[in-house]
């Protein structure tokens, strides 16, 4: 079982996404993660996570629950969005706002370093985050607690995709929202041919010359390669009980946020 890609075999990939084997690559990444990100990406990831919190539309009151958060670039967008509509709030909304409960964001990562690194950056700034070390195929919160859901360039890393899904429905509440954003196919076969090239020829290369790290980074080209396409993944998402389903495309498919509804 082994599939060729560029200069590389993904027979690998199937030992490293044992649970462990994914928490050792990303203790040895925490302290350079947005450094990782910006050499997937070439920076872009930074606009793709605030297009989903645009997407999410937070509020006031809003309890979100984001797995695989790792050092919390989503939550604190999360907070800051939040912050910007009570800010918004009137003269005759005040009374009522005072009796909403306060938005959260709760962090659930595998990796207790990602959480360090996180809480290490960000604790004083953003009191409303927690940090929890958990496992998002069995999360350790009870049934209907949150309001929305996001996992953001993690779920491709977990062992059991459509156990993910069923514990994202299940702490969901009624009318809750699912968000996932994730690197995709590239629709383009141009562009594919392209990206490929550059995945894995360039960023394992980067990845040893800014982080000293060739196989940490090599696995994460892989697992974006064997990650299930968008209309797959949606098909995934729809099995796992969501309503509403849709996916949006960005740089032609680079990366896709996927949405779907506890209805």
């Amino acid at each position: 079982h082994q599939l060729a890609v560029g200069t590389f075999t993904l027979t690998s990939l199937y030992k490293l996404r044992r649970p462990c084997a994914v928490r050792q690559v990303f203790s040895r990444v925490a302290e350079k993660y947005d450094l990782m990100n910006d050499a997937m990406s070439a920076g872009i990831h930074r606009l793709w996570k605030d297009r989903l919190i645009s997407v999410l539309g937070p509020l006031p009151g809003m309890q979100l629950i984001d797995v695989a958060g790792g050092t919390g670039d989503i939550s604190t967008r999360f907070i800051q969005a939040v912050r910007y509509q009570e800010l918004q709030v009137n003269g005759m909304d005040i009374a009522d706002a005072m009796f909403v409960e306060r938005a959260r964001a709760h962090v659930v990562d595998i990796n207790r370093e990602m959480l360090e690194a996180g809480k290490r950056r960000n604790d004083l700034l953003y009191p409303d985050i927690s940090w929890t070390q958990g496992d998002a195929e069995e999360l350790p919160f009870g049934d209907n607690q949150f309001d929305a859901y996001t996992i953001a360039f993690g779920i491709r890393n977990v062992t059991h995709i459509d156990m993910v899904l069923s514990e994202a429905y299940r702490v969901l509440k009624p009318g809750g929202r699912f968000l996932c954003l994730e690197f995709s196919r590239v629709e383009n076969p141009l562009l594919r041919s392209f990206y490929d090239s550059y995945s894995f020829q360039v960023i394992p290369v980067m990845g040893l010359l800014l982080a000293r790290d060739w196989k940490s980074y090599q696995y994460l080209v892989e697992s974006i390669r064997k990650f299930p396409c968008q209309e797959l993944f949606k098909d995934m998402i729809q099995a796992a009980g969501f309503k509403q389903v849709t996916y949006e495309n960005l740089m032609n498919g680079v990366a896709a946020i996927h949405s779907g509804f506890k209805l």
